[in-house]
């Protein structure tokens, strides 16, 4: 039976067909007569998927969201009534261009993206083309299965990109390619043909395709598949008769060219029973290269090399403890053996650090192996930035050679940079002969094409005179389809286009990839969309790109994709709202895209306040997750105080912005009228009315004003002479912990120990943070105990402080400045003491936002002493109470997690015994944003991500106990003690909003730990 598309179709390439305008008429009548049931022309849509994790812009006409095969047959109609380019969309992570056009967008990981079965007697799956990656092997870890090649963007990429690409990975050694690994494919063709492929029937479907390669079986044997990663252009080499006209994994690496990839059925395989990671050193990376080779005689899943650079990195942007510590070298080869035989692997490892030439070798534990895994899987944005802070691009990204010449290939490419005069850092799969590196072509500059040209054709030339390809398994895409012709003879090009054309006609299905090539330096984002576009009005924070400012930083966002992966899933906190929403304009990388058209000029003529960039920016959170986990530093909670910040300037603002922005001031004012406040805002009528007026959801409970704040508090008690040494309170009382501020007097018994008080071997600013203050001030007392109980001497600066949080992030950043300098200034005439809080997110405004927003050297010294409880407790050694039996669930403030680092609170429960368990994913509220009309549902989405279903678990758990909690000192493990601990006002807010829980925060756990007749409520 004959499948190819129809003979007598128009020839003309749709790429140079013009749509009635964006979104035209013509194409919104098409796919509405169509049926097509989700798709947009939404213009922030459309600029979130003008870009991939490539240099190339390509703006869509459409983005199609197909549910079914179905959905795609009618976009297909649509296509070749109208004319238009087809692209397959998964996650977007396509690094040479593969994944964007200039017609309809299918993006099938909105919906196609199920495992749809899993045989774990066969060893395989079938998935949707949109499943992710981590999500297939999430299901197949359950019997004990996995699915063997694993890029380094597994958290996020679909199986079907993964297809397109021919995506290989790591593990790649041990696993093969992506197309080693399909067993059947489910394809449609472009005159919508569904045709299911397997290793039978291929030659039967495909005659024609069947009697081209029989026809050409000379040119196929001589130039391709000659080594394992050569992926440019078709893998044609898989239809030799020898391989059995293997139609699927020749399918693998066609880019979308050839049909689109509805689903698939994968190979799954089982994990080696033991593992053992070597890490070995070596003076640079060309002599890494050179002991590649060796490991073909030993048992290696993977081998990946790692540069210095690339550590300094991270130590740079984490500190020195986010790197394990390595073997003596500047270049590294981090090598996974595997074996069924424990004793057999060690001799194996012992044999491999014996006869390689490296300078010093370590074995890995479990722990620091897995760390160094993920820098490796960062590796792509670790490069992206020179030492003196320029960018570094994507496009000579994977080439490849044999590995036996992987050594001189790479000696003589960092010789071709320095000629070029540019700069790269080579990392990447060196077991296999396939380096990735970005380097830092001038694309702002004016001969910043002509550079990019001429480098890339001389590094083809490299290449192919090595046997290598340019392409080792991201594809050819737009970056390097035109470099095909200086690596393959004319024959072997007329073939591609032969093949192309029995599958595709009309050229619909992604042109300008691989036959009839785009020009490598057509539609670079870069050079469409110009980096020193001057915007109107002063910048209100500061950036590092100190000649572009806000318009370069926004282009440090190189479109990997991390804001996608699952955060519940990685334990990660990025990015909350497209955890819930599943929207590409909500993702950070998404939102980055539309600012780069706002900088340039493309959405508005005002600039910043185009309604594209108000959209995308909508639902962002500021968690400032995205400013830690995204591996270039795209900081949208920054970008979202800038842009608002220049939207509203000399304007009226709305109403929300005045009342929850300026929240810490009218506390201040309201709190002498707390208790009446409070009974007023009770009443229902005048609670909705004032949260209407406000811009409040009206779903949302109005925080009750504490009777007595901490400060007064803590003044009273001073004037007062309570408590020990200088009127500091000794300990906190029940009545405190339960809402009460006023504390016993006299010396704690605990405290005293045999023979009287703990001598002072510390001092400490407590930092009396707004929310805390006047809202929670049991938690800031709590911390006084906690303080005293390890001798610390506690001080508060005398005058009322706020870090202006709210301010910032309702874009009010000139009130925001006076606000934050006034704390900058009360705090740094403190000395030299470390500065403690129990607000994270004011901490963090401290550490983080004071340098941006004012960016003197108050502000670095205050930023330098500031650290969270955990980290001063550990620091000065502190006795820690037996939690031994406790069971924590942990949900850590986003912005602690971003910018201060929850290891120290991790330590810290580990010691005292407790069992914390630390969940992934914001709580949702975010301060101003789950509060904020309009947010609400977006809210509790996110807490559905990771926070609410925990909670639901441990409810069900705790209500089929048998027998009611006893006693924790006499029998913590029979029947553990449950706390939820969250040190955040919001995510105890939230917790308390959304559920039956109640949160508490470390230094009440603490104190209550130390107080033996005290237990928080749950």
């Amino acid at each position: 039976m004959e499948t190819t598309a129809p003979h007598d179709a128009q020839t003309e390439h749709p790429r140079d067909s013009p749509v009635a305008g964006p979104g035209g008429e013509a194409l919104c009548h098409a796919l509405e007569a169509e049926g097509v049931r989700h798709w947009s022309i939404d213009g922030a849509d459309r600029a979130a998927y003008s870009s991939d994790a490539s240099l190339f812009r390509l703006v869509p006409a459409v983005i199609v969201f197909p549910f079914d095969e179905e959905d795609v047959a009618r976009a297909l109609r649509v296509a070749r009534r109208l004319g238009l380019p087809v692209t397959s969309r998964g996650a977007g992570t396509s690094i040479a261009g593969n994944a964007i056009g200039t017609g309809i967008v299918l993006d099938f990981s909105r919906h196609m993206n199920t495992v749809l079965s899993l045989d774990a007697e066969e060893r395989s799956a079938w998935v949707e083309a949109g499943c992710v990656h981590a999500t297939l092997q999430a299901r197949a870890k359950l019997h004990g299965l996995r699915f063997g090649p694993d890029p380094s963007t597994h958290t996020r990429c679909t199986i079907g990109g993964m297809i397109g690409n021919n995506a290989c990975g790591p593990r790649a050694m041990g696993y093969g390619r992506t197309g080693d690994n399909v067993l059947a494919l489910r394809v449609m063709l472009v005159d919508g043909t569904i045709v299911d492929i397997d290793e039978s029937n291929a030659a039967e479907h495909f005659p024609r395709l069947h009697q081209l390669v029989a026809d050409n079986l000379a040119t196929i044997r001589t130039h391709l598949g000659t080594f394992s990663r050569q992926v440019s252009g078709y893998g044609l080499e898989s239809l030799l008769p020898e391989h059995g006209f293997d139609l699927r994994r020749a399918f693998a690496g066609s880019e979308g060219t050839w049909g689109i990839v509805l689903a698939a059925k994968m190979n799954l395989v089982r994990d080696p029973a033991h593992t053992s990671a070597v890490v070995l050193g070596y003076a640079d990376m060309v002599a890494a290269a050179h002991d590649a080779p060796l490991l073909r005689n030993f048992p290696v899943a993977a081998c990946e090399g790692l540069d210095s650079r690339m550590l300094d990195r991270v130590i740079e942007t984490k500190g020195a403890r986010a790197v394990p510590p390595l073997p003596t070298g500047a270049g590294w080869l981090v090598v996974e053996l595997t074996g069924d035989d424990e004793a057999e692997l060690r001799t194996q490892t012992a044999r491999l650090i014996a006869e390689s030439r490296s300078l010093d070798a370590a074995v890995l534990d479990a722990r620091a192996a897995a760390e160094v895994w993920a820098i490796r899987a960062d590796g792509a944005g670790l490069v992206s930035r020179t030492p003196d802070g320029r960018d570094a691009h994507a496009g000579w990204e994977d080439s490849a050679v044999p590995v036996e010449h992987l050594g001189d290939y790479l000696r003589e490419l960092m010789d071709l940079l320095t000629e070029h005069g540019l700069w790269g850092i080579p990392y990447g799969h060196f077991g296999d002969g396939c380096l990735h590196m970005r380097v830092d072509f001038p694309l702002e500059e004016p001969h910043g094409r002509e550079a990019l040209r001429s480098f890339m054709v001389a590094a083809t030339k490299l290449v192919a005179r090595y046997g290598g390809s340019v392409s080792g398994e991201h594809g050819d895409g737009r970056a390097r389809s035109e470099l095909l012709q200086l690596a393959y003879p004319p024959a072997v090009l007329d073939l591609f286009k032969q093949v192309k054309e029995l599958f595709d006609p009309r050229y619909l299905l992604n042109p300008g990839v691989i036959v009839d090539p785009d020009a490598l330096d057509e539609s670079l984002r870069l050079t469409q969309l110009p980096l020193r576009r001057e915007l109107p009005g002063p910048l209100g924070m500061r950036y590092d790109e100190e000649a572009a400012g806000f318009a370069s930083a926004v282009h440090r966002c190189t479109g990997v994709g991390k804001c996608r992966a699952d955060s519940a899933a990685s334990g990660g906190i990025m990015c909350p709202s497209y955890q819930a929403t599943r929207d590409e304009k909500h993702s950070t990388r998404g939102r980055a895209r539309v600012l780069q058209e706002m900088v340039s000029g493309e959405l508005s003529e005002t600039g910043w306040d185009s309604p594209e960039v108000a959209e995308a920016l909508d639902l962002c959170l500021s968690c400032k997750a995205c400013g830690s986990e995204c591996p270039t530093g795209t900081d949208m909670a920054t970008y979202k105080a800038e842009v608002l910040y220049q939207s509203h300037r000399g304007k009226l603002r709305p109403m929300k912005h005045y009342a929850l922005g300026f929240l810490p001031q009218l506390a201040r004012a309201i709190t002498p009228l707390a208790p009446v406040v409070n009974r007023v805002s009770g009443l229902p009528g005048i609670s909705t009315l004032a949260k209407r007026l406000a811009g409040i959801d009206v779903r949302r409970t109005i925080p009750v004003f504490a009777p007595t704040t901490f400060r007064r508090w803590w003044t009273s008690s001073a004037e007062a002479g309570a408590g020990a040494a200088g009127g500091e309170p000794a300990a906190i009382s029940a009545r405190a912990l339960a809402g009460s501020v006023k504390v016993r007097s006299g010396t704690d018994s605990a405290e005293a120990g045999a023979g009287g008080r703990l001598p002072e071997v510390a001092e400490v600013v407590l930092f009396a943070d707004s929310w805390s203050n006047h809202f929670a001030p049991r938690i800031l007392a709590a911390a006084v105990a906690v303080l005293r109980r390890a001798g610390v001497r506690v001080r508060v600066v005398e005058q009322s402080v706020c870090c202006g949080l709210p301010l910032i992030s309702t874009g009010q950043l000139d009130a925001a400045k006076r606000s934050l300098s006034a704390t900058i200034g009360a705090l740094d005439a403190t000395g030299d003491v470390p500065i403690v809080g129990v607000e994270p997110s004011c901490l963090a405004t401290l550490k983080d936002d004071s340098l941006k927003l004012l960016g003197d050297e108050a502000s670095a010294r205050v930023a330098a002493r500031v650290q969270t409880l955990a980290q001063f407790l550990l620091g000065i050694g502190a006795e820690l109470p037996d939690f031994t039996g406790i069971d924590a669930l942990v949900q850590p403030h986003c912005h602690q997690s971003a910018v201060l680092g929850l290891a120290a609170d991790r330590e810290l429960l580990a010691r005292t015994g407790a069992r914390a368990r630390f969940l992934g994913g914001c709580c949702g509220l975010a301060g101003n944003f789950g509060v904020e009309a309009g947010h609400f549902e977006t809210s509790v989405a996110v807490a559905e991500v990771a926070l609410l279903p925990a909670l639901r678990e441990r409810r069900t758990a705790l209500r089929e106990r048998p027998t009611a909690l006893r006693d924790r000192r006499t029998a913590r493990e029979a029947d553990p003690f449950e706390v939820v601990l969250a040190d955040g006002y919001s995510c105890r807010t939230q917790i308390a909003d959304l559920s039956d829980h109640q949160g508490v925060s470390l230094a009440e756990l603490l104190a209550w730990g130390w107080d033996s007749g005290l237990r928080p409520s749950r």
